[in-house]
């Protein structure tokens, strides 16, 4: 299968003008974040995601671009607007959705965990050290046995003067093998209310005695990011590193309300990769004597793949308006985390069928996108959760426990 030469003219994916919204901070974090996903990242992150491999090389130069800590004004956070953040997302998962994941569980689930639950001393503690990357965070909540019911998690905590003991196990855990921070939500044997812990590597480098992981292997998307498997055997906790604010499931719930848009914003990242490949390679490849881009049920695809990421945009650009504006919601975020997720992962479908055989290539990026969809479909509440959680508001019923 011969694959066509790279257009490289820009493909406009803006048709309603929404970057006239941006701030020119918003607009200059976007160009840079997407000046180096063109520039490191995809000519290497291939060949990380084929071989299961996570891209350290491209860290320093993460750091670098003084996004780390997203929203989060001060402990050296770029404070950026919603916007701004989900420009981010976007052109990170633009260029690949493990190191957007990677950011993700670092800005937002780890830090803005901190951020949100920690008393000050425990924000000045840590969060200084990881918006600068030298120290990596992971949030340590699905279970093996609880993950869209992760409320019911059976991850206990004792204390024991001045330690919590932990036990348990999580599962899919972002950079848990490589954190120096790991936030792990154990239920409290004192008052059977959930609460978060931080975990800490020791000086010298190694993990607390009782905390081991197992990579998870065979994944067909999120390939260069790791996410194991934790097994948590009477591990010691300083009482001082229970999260202040961490009261119950509910602030939990804060968490995940927070950083639910940036899985929002992802998936437009996604959709936009595949519908850029999708065109460039239709005005280039030639069947039948002619482009395929000339051809009726190649532009009735572009036609949709663009009315898709257009109203995907337009969904996003308002939450992220509402967030900034205190008036985002539970439903709101899950809304527009539904939608996005469908309509991205249908996109990226599109895209493969018009490249044909060449969709399945990885040197088309495409496929990468693709099977990336459906770990987002996934994660941050899956498709028929968010569902349900829209299902409560709309009727005033649960339609779950």
């Amino acid at each position: 299968m011969s694959t066509p030469a790279q257009n490289t003219d820009p493909v406009n994916i803006d048709y309603y003008l929404l970057d006239e919204l941006l701030s020119e901070e918003e607009v200059l974090t976007r160009k840079k974040v997407r000046a180096f996903v063109d520039t490191s990242v995809l000519p290497v992150i291939n060949d990380y995601w084929e071989a299961a491999q996570f891209p350290f090389e491209l860290v320093p130069g993460i750091a670098q671009l003084g996004i780390i800590g997203s929203t989060i004004e001060g402990y050296g956070c770029p404070g950026l607007s919603r916007l701004a953040a989900g420009m981010v997302s976007l052109e990170m998962s633009r260029g690949d959705g493990s190191l957007n994941t990677f950011i993700g569980v670092q800005s937002g689930l780890s830090m803005g965990t901190i951020n949100m639950l920690g008393n000050e001393e425990q924000k000045q503690r840590w969060l200084p050290g990881m918006a600068t990357l030298d120290k990596i965070g992971a949030f340590g909540l699905t279970e093996p046995d609880h993950g869209s019911d992760s409320v019911a998690l059976e991850t206990t905590a004792r204390r024991e003067g001045g330690h919590y003991i932990l036990n348990g196990r999580k599962r899919w855990i972002g950079n848990a093998n490589i954190a120096d921070v790991v936030i792990i939500w154990a239920r409290d044997e004192a008052d059977n209310k959930v609460k978060g812990f931080i975990l800490e590597k020791n000086d010298d480098g190694t993990y607390p005695e009782g905390y081991t992981t197992e990579l998870i292997t065979g994944k067909i998307g999120k390939r260069a990011i790791w996410q194991p498997d934790v097994m948590i055997d009477n591990v010691r906790i300083p009482a001082e590193n229970k999260l202040a604010e961490a009261h119950s499931f509910r602030d939990v719930t804060r968490v995940l309300t927070a950083t639910r848009s940036g899985a929002s914003w992802e998936s437009v990242g996604h959709g936009i990769a595949a519908y850029e490949a999708a065109v460039s390679y239709a005005t280039q490849r030639v069947q039948f004597g002619r482009p395929i881009a000339g051809f009726q049920l190649v532009q009735n695809k572009l036609a949709n793949m663009l009315s898709e990421l257009t109203a995907m945009q337009l969904i996003c650009f308002r939450l992220a308006t509402l967030a900034d504006q205190g008036k985002m919601t539970s439903p709101m975020a899950s809304l527009a985390k539904m939608h996005t997720a469908q309509k991205a992962r249908w996109i990226c479908l599109q895209a493969r069928d018009i490249l044909g055989g060449n969709g399945l290539l990885l040197e088309n990026h495409v496929a990468r996108h693709m099977t990336d969809m459906e770990v987002v479909h996934t994660y941050e509440g899956t498709d028929s959760i968010q569902s349900l959680l829209i299902g409560r508001d709309i009727t005033g019923i649960s339609a779950f426990a």
